[in-house]
């Protein structure tokens, strides 16, 4: 992966984030949500794993999450990095905007 790749990569998955994670926050009217949610999504994404896996074969579902996240190159953990800081700025930016009188929904 190229430099301008990577950077176009870390700003994309910190806007989305930010954004997904500012819409729940508002609409769910909880701060931290979408930092809850986003390791799922991330071993979602990462592992190879059904859903239905982990219900019917736990311990084959949750060691392969290990070993799929062990593999992971440098660049794919600061890109998943850069979503979870989108997730916390998120966060951050809700819980100001209430102390600062806004209610959102």
């Amino acid at each position: 992966m190229n430099i301008p790749q990577l950077i176009i990569s870390i700003v994309l998955f910190l806007v989305l984030f930010f954004g997904i994670g500012f819409l729940l926050n508002m609409v769910l009217r909880s701060t931290w949500i979408m930092a809850f949610i986003y390791p799922l999504v991330i071993i979602w994404i990462v592992n190879d794993a059904k859903l239905i896996d982990y219900v019917t074969q736990p311990s084959v579902a949750f060691s392969s999450i290990g070993e799929h996240l062990f593999a992971l190159q440098l660049v794919d953990m600061i890109i998943l990095f850069s979503g979870f800081a989108g997730a916390i700025i998120s966060g951050i930016v809700i819980k100001m905007l209430r102390v600062r009188g806004y209610q959102m929904f």
